[in-house]
This record gives C-alpha cells, sequence and structure tokens, in this order.
C-alpha cells in the first residue's frame, strides 16, 4: 500500500519499538518532545499523537538504511510538494529542513519523525542557536530498559517556542519539579539567549 500520503494518518510506534527498530544503528540518538519528558520522568503521562526522536543530520543514511523496509520522506523542502522521498532530496533541500517522517507502506501510517540535528563530531548543536552545543554523551540520557531520550531541558527549550500549546505548558509544569538547580540554571541561560525575555524564565526562578 503506498496511495495518497495523508499528514494526519499516524499510528506511532512507542519508544521502545523504535529503540528495536534501530538496534543496529550506531550513530547517536534520542527520543524528543513530549515523549522525551515522559521517559525523564518514568513513564507515559499523557497521550502522544506521534513519535520524534533526534539524530544527527550527518548520519540519516545510516537510519534510512535500518529502515529499509519502509517509506521515508523528507517534509517541507521549499519548492517540492510536502513530502519527498528522501532518495531524491538534495544537500540543499535537506539542510533547509529538519523533519523526516518513517511510514509503513503496507498500512499508510506515519511511525515516526527523525529531527536532523546540526552536529560536529561527538557534539550536538542547537538548530535554533548553534552557540548552544553539547557532548552527545550529555545530551542523552537513558531509561532503565536502555531507550535513549534528551535531557529534559532540551527538550523544554524547543518546546519554549510555541508555550502556548497546551501540551507544552502541561509538559513544562510536569517536568520543572523534577528539574535540579542544574537543569534550571542550563535552561534559563538558552531562553534568555534564545527567547529573551521568555514567560517561563519567572516560573525557573
Amino acid at each position: 500500500m503506498t496511495g495518497e500520503l495523508d499528514p494526519d494518518r499516524w499510528d506511532a510506534w512507542r519508544p521502545e519499538e523504535v529503540a528495536r527498530h534501530l538496534a543496529g544503528v550506531k550513530a547517536p540518538w534520542c527520543v524528543v518532545a513530549g515523549w522525551g519528558i515522559d521517559l525523564f520522568l518514568g513513564g507515559q503521562r499523557r497521550e502522544h499523537e506521534d513519535l520524534e526522536i533526534a539524530i544527527p543530520a550527518r548520519a540519516l543514511d545510516e537510519f534510512v538504511a535500518v529502515l529499509s523496509g519502509f517509506e521515508i520522506y523528507v517534509v517541507n523542502v521549499p519548492g517540492r510538494d510536502a513530502f519527498t522521498p528522501v532518495a531524491e532530496a538534495d544537500p540543499e533541500g535537506l539542510a533547509e529542513t529538519h523533519q523526516t517522517w518513517v511510514r509503513d507502506p503496507s498500512s499508510g501510517d506515519w511511525k515516526v519523525d527523525l529531527f536532523r540535528d546540526p552536529s560536529e563530531g561527538d557534539t550536538w548543536v542547537c538548530r535554533r542557536d548553534e552557540r548552544i552545543r553539547m557532548p552527545y554523551a550529555d545530551v542523552i540520557a537513558w531509561t532503565d530498559d536502555g531507550v535513549p531520550y534528551a535531557q529534559p531541558e532540551i527538550v523544554l527549550l524547543f518546546k519554549a517556542r510555541h508555550a502556548h500549546l497546551d501540551k507544552n505548558r502541561s509538559d513544562f509544569a510536569a517536568a520543572l519539579p523534577h528539574l535540579d538547580p542544574s537543569r534550571r540554571e542550563r535552561l534559563r541561560e538558552w531562553l534568555e539567549l534564545v527567547h529573551p525575555g521568555h514567560e517561563w524564565l519567572a516560573e525557573l526562578g
């Protein structure tokens, strides 16, 4: 089944499922967005429409190879249709986007969104502001059953752009009591850099 690509047709993997599919990948990756906050908090606390993971943009081919049984599309390349098969995306198109959706051809359902992040060697570079950099060893934490997820202050930095959304307010409120002083300080510094005057700054203390 190929058919029309419906952007709303999601039946996303759970984090443990995507970890099984990516078991052979050597490049660093981690669960981000709402699921990333839930993994930090120790379990699912709300419904999730999709699943997003962050990968190094330079390592996209490795993920494409491991997911060879699935259809993979680059989303919203300027001047192209909404979905461009990854094999047809040129370097310029890839550089201007970051979302890469993975589709099960047998069902037509989207399973995971690969966020392609910039990096330099073993260092993650924030795509919102390249001054924000961390070694991947400090970016990624792990659940007890071995699922990698991004540190919560990184996830919340990206959520801050759309802080008005209920899901993002909920994730911030749920994570805030569990952020130790060093995490709060890091998020505060990043928000002041990327979103000066952000409403969450007051709550971070």
